[in-house]
């Protein structure tokens, strides 16, 4: 039977302690006790009368010379290397990390941005889907109807927004209207200016450029509120007296979203009619009573009718995506600014995704 491992101390030549028996694991038996409770100055380890020595051993006798700043002697070659194995363990060196293939980030980063685009369109669905049945509920029980939270965001989405949209629209008009009078000019058409400014004001800029001043303006606030709400637990309240959020927060918005754009669009559009006509007058000399009578020659009421056609989904789309990114605020107020600032890309990406979608459809029907 091998003996334990022991150590005896020679307080000669600045201090030995000598080793002998089996120094590993199984039989250590209280020699790390021991070592520790050594007091005074140890200048040497002897382990030449050791019978054996494992990573155990050969770590506690390291850790002690290190300690105390003596040497060990008395090892043969096996065991040196066994302790300059351990000496060297102390400051593992770390593998270099190999260099990222850039095809392979680049095809991780696109995955990984793919699945995230799905994931939040599912989400947008699944919001969608969450309105309509809101709405369903709320119509089939009138009473659930807050009238007082819609009429409040009739003024925060419509007429608080009168002012920003008619100087947008007034400059937008006097720009289609100075760059399309520079082109035409230089044919002699400077009059087809007019048609220029009706019909696409009509049709496409007044009710697109409604949209994105209402994304920014209403989509990142319903964001941020109903965010802000999330993080304080007032819509966890608010389920738990019974509360349906989606019927308390998101109908009301949306329902004032969706009923004022189409009338935001318009008043946009006669706005940038009216800019492009001033600049007529002054710059082409057109009387304003010219411009009037060319626009009602030259404008179909198709116009008219496919901006009031695509005010609307506008609307539900604005609407529902600053609410959806509100509800998926999670964490910390640094969510918020987050998530503001997703819905107002989301809303406006989205428009004009849809917008697009709109010039093809009604051109296959006939509406141009």
């Amino acid at each position: 039977m091998t003996a334990s491992a022991d150590f005896t101390r020679d307080d000669t030549d600045g201090g030995t302690l000598r080793f002998t028996g089996d120094l590993s694991l199984a039989n250590l038996g209280d020699l790390p006790e021991r070592l520790a409770a050594v007091e005074g100055d140890i200048a040497h380890l002897d382990l030449s009368h050791i019978a054996r020595i494992d990573t155990v051993g050969a770590w506690l006798v390291h850790r002690f010379a290190r300690d105390r700043g003596a040497t060990i002697d008395g090892l043969d070659a096996n065991e040196e290397h066994l302790l300059a194995q351990v000496a060297a363990a102390e400051h593992p060196v770390m593998p270099a990390r190999p260099a990222p293939d850039p095809l392979t980030h680049l095809l991780a980063e696109v995955g990984d941005a793919v699945i995230q685009a799905v994931r939040t369109l599912y989400g947008l669905l699944g919001f969608m889907g969450a309105t309509v049945l809101a709405y369903i509920h709320v119509l089939t029980h009138p009473r659930r109807i807050r009238v007082n939270a819609t009429v409040h965001r009739f003024e925060v989405v419509g007429v608080s927004a009168l002012g920003i949209i008619a100087l947008m629209s007034f400059l937008i008009g006097i720009v289609i209207a100075q760059q399309g009078a520079i082109q035409l000019r230089q044919f002699g058409a400077e009059v087809f200016t007019i048609n220029l400014i009706g019909r696409i004001t009509l049709r496409e800029l007044g009710i697109l450029m409604t949209a994105i001043m209402v994304a920014g303006r209403s989509g990142s606030a319903f964001a941020a509120q109903i965010g802000t709400m999330k993080l304080t637990e007032e819509i966890d309240a608010m389920r738990t007296i019974g509360v349906s959020p989606m019927e308390a927060l998101v109908v009301p918005r949306t329902t004032a979203v969706v009923l004022m754009m189409p009338l935001l669009g318009f008043y946009s559009s006669l706005i940038a009619i009216f800019g492009g006509g001033l600049f007529c007058w002054i710059s082409l000399d057109i009387p304003l009573i010219t411009f009037v009578q060319r626009i009602r020659e030259v404008v179909p009421l198709t116009d008219l009718y496919v901006g009031l056609v695509k005010a609307p989904v506008f609307g539900a789309i604005i609407a529902i995506a600053g609410c959806f990114q509100g509800m998926q605020v999670e964490g910390d107020a640094e969510q918020v600014g987050n998530r503001t600032t997703i819905a107002v890309v989301q809303a406006i990406f989205l428009v004009i995704v849809l917008d697009a979608f709109f010039a093809v459809f009604f051109s296959e029907i006939g509406w141009i």
